[in-house]
């Protein structure tokens, strides 16, 4: 008879605890709690207080930004494996952002107390969650970059870029993106309308660039799209 993984077993290999050794990663996982966020629902939300951080185990989340003015910023895409809600890194006692789950999800959630004693407990742990700070917030500041220089054209390929990055399925000389993904979310990551969004796609799906369904892209060439993303096409 096989034996079971134990739930530590199944997420030693996550980046999180890379470098960790298995009873530390036990002990870790023994303080969490499993918890089940419905497709659609929120994580967490922008400006609640941060009474929780998360370990996404199974499915996609977005973070999402709102602006002074109401207007939603999609910041990025998260699959399985990521550290999610973890204020206490960047010194907030609120969540910067909210996270919605854009398929049924399954966590493993920590109260925000046992941050600084995991910190303090596990230097690999720290240094690890540290690095994928540094990393989101870097990768924002190209966003930024992004959306305040470049013209509406590359900023769309770009973002199907980072999405087919984060969460893509490699597929030919492309990429599949599986989860739900309206022309209303790649305006929202890109600053731009969803009548801009509307018009380019269905010029690069004239193009034979990519495939799109309902709430489904498939780009069918990396190398063409991103030449769209340098602006050179």
């Amino acid at each position: 008879m096989l034996k079971r993984p134990l739930l530590h077993e199944l997420l030693a290999d996550y980046e999180p605890f890379a470098g960790m050794k298995p009873d530390e990663v036990a002990a870790i996982v023994s303080r969490g709690r499993v918890s089940n966020v419905a497709e659609g629902r929120a994580v967490f939300e922008q400006g609640f207080e941060a009474r929780n951080f998360y370990l996404l185990t199974e499915g996609y989340v977005r973070a999402v930004k709102s602006q002074p003015d109401g207007q939603q910023v999609i910041i990025r895409y998260f699959p399985a494996g990521h550290l999610i809600g973890i204020a206490q890194a960047m010194n907030l006692d609120v969540y910067p952002a909210s996270a919605i789950a854009v398929v049924d999800c399954v966590l493993l959630a920590w109260p925000s107390h046992l941050w600084a004693l995991f910190s303090a407990s596990y230097p690999r742990f720290a240094a690890n969650s540290l690095a994928m700070v540094g990393q989101r917030l870097q990768e924002t500041q190209e966003r930024l970059i992004e959306i305040s220089t470049q013209r509406a054209e590359q900023r769309i390929a770009l973002a199907l870029l980072h999405v087919g990055d984060a969460i893509g399925r490699p597929s030919g000389e492309g990429f599949e993106i599986d989860i739900p993904l309206s022309r209303q979310d790649l305006a929202e990551m890109t600053a731009t309308t969803l009548h801009t969004v509307s018009r380019l796609l269905a010029s690069w799906e004239r193009e034979g660039l990519v495939r799109l369904g309902r709430q489904k892209v498939a780009v069918l060439s990396r190398k063409a799209l991103s030449r769209h993303a340098a602006g050179r096409d």
